[in-house]
């Protein structure tokens, strides 16, 4: 039984449940190393079971290890069938399901207690492994590589989806499966909107050029933003660079196990302020990463949760200056006991091209 089901097990003990069913796909990865499009987990105390189509039997089998593999495309059949033979009778599932699933659910195990649960998998996922965490640093070595090769690529003249294509373009070739979102492309006055889309619009010298984007390796994901400038940069656009460039490094000189999430926010948010704009700096400081471009833990400036070593966390301050430009920039890190280790290592002293 692998570490990570053994840690499934002892929460579901605590939460009194006899077993749960997993349908998130990115869970049943984590939890059996099956990745597919079809498959639903079964955990309980005695039997761990994997339920997916025929498709999938030979990577099931070749993929997971300590599973049961059953090919049925009815799941809840078998595992309504599994939980009635062990007598089972307080069943979770992941409440993240639409309503007609839940409706089929109530059918096929009618008379049992059937316990949603938020965020099971989930919160044990904000621990990386090993494994993960060098998943994760591959990934952002290829963001890294793909921003160093971009800056040569950029001209007056091209256009924001031109430069969107070519980073997309330089991961795939450096190694990343995929993308971890759709690449932010955003220069002049687009770079006040902090997720807008790139357009058919060239860049122009003066402006400001703001880059967010992240790639897949083995499954994880990178999530990196730099903000640069074509030509030359004003007074007042360095002015703002240099301000948020200070507090995203004031929260890597001081994240660490034992922070409190309303402090890991706060940290950053609090030179913003300070400096005058912190009505300019419209969304949290950053959010979890690994399967998900977005997991937990997600931070606000009330919250009293405790940060942990092995968290793979992002750090993104930014000011948007609407109608003007925005600046926005973004690494990704490593909490350890001590602080934490920078995995984005692109340049972001203030760049003019």
């Amino acid at each position: 039984m692998n570490k990570r089901v053994q840690a499934f097990l002892a929460k579901m003990q605590e939460k009194e449940l006899d077993g749960i069913i997993i349908n998130n796909l990115k869970n049943v990865y984590y939890l059996t190393g099956f990745w597919g499009s079809n498959g639903t987990v079964f955990i309980s105390r005695d039997r761990q079971v994997l339920v997916t189509d025929s498709r999938y039997i030979i990577a099931a089998k070749q993929e997971t290890s300590g599973f049961e593999i059953v090919a049925d495309r009815d799941e809840l059949a078998v595992i309504s069938g599994i939980v009635k033979d062990m007598g089972l009778s307080r069943i979770g599932f992941e409440d993240e399901i639409s309503v007609s699933y839940y409706h089929r659910m109530q059918a096929a195990f009618a008379g049992l207690d059937l316990l949603p649960q938020t965020q099971f998998v989930e919160d044990l996922r904000m621990i990386k492994d090993e494994a993960e965490i060098a998943a994760i640093r591959k990934a952002c070595s290829i963001s890294d590589q793909a921003f160093r090769d971009a800056l040569d690529f950029i001209k007056p003249g091209k256009t924001e989806i031109e430069i969107a294509n070519f980073l997309d373009f330089r991961m795939r070739e450096l190694g990343a499966s995929g993308l971890s979102f759709d690449t932010i492309l955003a220069s002049g006055i687009n770079s006040s909107k902090p997720h807008a889309h790139p357009m058919h619009k060239p860049v122009e010298l003066g402006e400001t050029i703001t880059m967010d984007f992240g790639c897949l390796y083995d499954h994880y994901v990178s999530d990196m933003t730099r903000t640069i400038y074509l030509g030359h940069v004003s007074d007042d656009q360095a002015e703002i660079y240099n301000t948020v460039l200070k507090a995203n490094q004031a929260l890597i000189d001081q994240a660490k196990a034992g922070l409190a999430f309303r402090d890991f926010d706060k940290i950053p948010r609090d030179i913003i302020i300070e400096s005058g704009y912190g009505d300019y700096f419209t969304h949290g400081i950053g959010h979890g990463i690994g399967l998900d471009i977005h997991e937990e833990p997600y931070f606000s400036q009330t919250s009293t949760e405790i940060i942990k070593a092995g968290m793979a966390l992002t750090d993104e301050p930014g000011i948007y200056i609407e109608g003007k430009y925005g600046v926005r920039i973004e690494d990704d890190i490593l909490i350890t006991e001590t602080g934490c280790e920078l995995l984005t290592l692109a340049p972001k002293e203030l760049i003019v091209i």
